[in-house]
């Protein structure tokens, strides 16, 4: 059981935390924003789970059903689209059906934008800001970069790109999962997550690039023999910290993809969820180019503290909320 010394403790760093977030964005003109936590429209995502609530108040402030955000992604690039510039958000997300050592269904995700960059100078920033919050502790890292195939190359001598599904499955060795209903891009995942992930050495930073078009989620898909999203992520030591893309800009393919999305939904039982249509229309007004990041700070207080359980960062953890 933590003591109260050790919770005190994780207050002051996370408050030590915030306040190097902050300075290191305002050197750098980036304006911080707060963005609604309740919306209209739901992350379509199928391996994201959200909570929803009903609004009891006047009919014509809009639907009842709201959704608690999983992200502040689509209100930060609708604030793009205004012309607003380079922006931050550090503020409070939502997932269902996430607790235990390494998840909570409340969290703090650190969001920015950065106007005219693509995802490489993106992910430079999110280094040099991990850096800053490591000497908070003390701590050093080395840093490692490689790209989403070379990584599966170098640590299991298969190619993500081409290998059957049968050579992925093969991959996992004695790990055993329930098949039904696995796709390639599970198996991929299981392999990185289960496979790959847990070598990673505890005191480098690893960013991995170019992820398979079929992972692209909101990022741009570049016509590479084969096509890679134009996507990244951070790791901190095992820890999967950072999740960024050269950001999708195209109105009719982002309608394209969330309505993918539920297909892929109703393919696996689940329900279909509302499309943001606030975040579409923004976006058909012209978004400028620009590269997104969003950063777990959880996962980075776990990874500045060697810690293996989130609850050891949190004031209180969800069964004692």
């Amino acid at each position: 059981m933590r003591t109260n010394e050790a919770l005190h403790d994780a207050l002051k760093l996370r408050a030590q935390l915030y306040a190097r977030i902050r300075e290191f964005f305002a050197a750098r003109n980036v304006l911080e924003v707060g963005t609604p936590v309740l919306s209209a429209g739901a992350n379509t995502e199928p391996n994201i789970a959200s909570f929803s609530t009903t609004f009891s108040g006047p009919v014509d402030s809009g639907v009842r059903t709201r959704w608690l955000r999983t992200s502040s992604e689509f209100a930060q690039k609708r604030l793009l689209a205004t012309g607003v510039g380079d922006n931050y958000e550090l503020g409070r997300v939502f997932r269902d059906g996430e607790a235990g050592r390494r998840h909570n269904p409340e969290f703090t995700m650190l969001e920015w934008y950065r106007v005219g960059w693509d995802h490489r100078r993106l992910c430079d920033e999110a280094i040099e800001l991990v850096l800053v919050a490591l000497t908070l502790i003390q701590k050093q890292a080395t840093i490692h970069r490689t790209t989403y195939r070379d990584l599966f190359r170098g640590a299991l001598n298969i190619d993500p790109f081409a290998a059957s599904e049968a050579e992925l499955q093969h991959a996992l060795g004695d790990i055993r999962v329930d098949a039904a209903g696995l796709t390639r891009d599970d198996w991929l995942d299981l392999l990185l997550t289960h496979r790959i992930q847990p070598d990673f050495p505890r005191d480098r930073i690893t960013a991995v690039f170019d992820y398979p078009a079929s992972q692209c989620a909101l990022a741009k898909i570049r016509a590479d023999d084969p096509p890679v999203a134009e996507r990244f992520e951070l790791y901190v030591g095992t820890q999967e910290l950072a999740n960024g893309y050269h950001e999708l800009t195209d109105a009719a393919a982002q309608r394209a993809r969330f309505v993918h999305d539920n297909a892929r939904r109703r393919g696996r039982g689940l329900p279909e969820l509302p499309i943001d249509e606030n975040f579409l229309a923004a976006l058909a007004t012209g978004m400028p180019e620009c590269a997104g990041v969003a950063l777990g700070i959880e996962r980075l207080l776990m990874a500045m503290t060697d810690s293996e359980d989130i609850r050891e960062v949190l004031a209180f953890a969800f069964g004692q909320a």
